[in-house]
């Protein structure tokens, strides 16, 4: 425990042998990862693999059976998750889960209520409108009446103002058009660029190797493969089962 607070390599996340289980059925078994500082990683798999409630696990939103999960060398295991997004560890959740009944400003500010900078806050808003000009033309729309896709940048918009460390991104392109799937991956790595560090979980494995450091593969709970982005992206196994290779 002594060096805990001298974790080599700039590991911002690090988890153990996690085990998750819902009822009798174990959804994560086993399964160890780490995200380094910088770093964009990428966890691909099947619908039902486990990526999510591994997600879930480390923000605290579900519960762990075993296993470890460090944040900045420190055990979270059994914190909340608004604990979490003042130490900067921000999940924006697979269906986006905005709130429909406020205005796109609204539900930036909602994104920052942990802070006290109001002015600070006025200025990240203006960058979030930088990253998202869609955003900036309907800032007092309310959300609810907004698409599939420009719902999915007030998501990750909302998660940027948190100022996270590490950026959680749960399918992002699910049930998007082709062109908002490009968008939303070239606002990915934007986000990346810009000096955020992201975990992001994908079933488009070719989009989210091409963008990742590092990847992992995961099967039936199980972490069966990891390597750098583009070696996984060529790696026959891997186009075989998710690139249609």
């Amino acid at each position: 425990m002594a060096n805990q607070t001298e974790k080599p390599s700039g590991v911002l996340l690090q988890i153990r042998s996690l085990k998750v289980a819902y009822g009798g059925i174990q959804a994560v078994k086993g399964a160890s990862l780490e995200v380094r500082a910088g770093e964009l990683v990428s966890l691909i798999g099947a619908n039902g693999a486990g990526k999510t409630t591994t997600l879930k696990a480390v923000t605290g939103t579900q519960a762990v059976a075993d296993g470890e999960i460090e944040y900045l060398g420190r055990s979270i295991r059994g914190q909340g998750p608004w604990d979490l997004v003042r130490q900067g560890l921000v999940m924006v959740p697979e269906g986006r889960g905005v709130f429909t009944r406020m205005t796109i400003v609204e539900n930036l500010q909602m994104g920052a209520h942990v802070r006290d900078d109001a002015a600070e806050v006025q200025a990240d808003i203006d960058k979030v409108f930088a990253i998202f000009p869609r955003l900036k033309e309907r800032a007092l729309q309310l959300a609810g009446t907004m698409s599939g896709g420009e719902q999915q940048m007030l998501a990750m918009g909302r998660g940027l103002m948190a100022r996270p460390k590490l950026l959680l991104l749960d399918e992002p392109s699910m049930g998007l058009s082709p062109i908002m799937v490009d968008k939303i991956f070239e606002v990915v790595a934007d986000i990346h660029s810009r000096g955020t560090t992201v975990l992001l979980v994908e079933q488009n494995a070719s989009r989210a190797l091409q963008l990742a450091d590092r990847g992992y593969v995961m099967e039936s709970g199980e972490i069966t493969m990891s390597g750098a982005g583009k070696d996984l992206l060529t790696d026959p196994k891997v186009q075989a089962a998710y690139l249609g290779a």
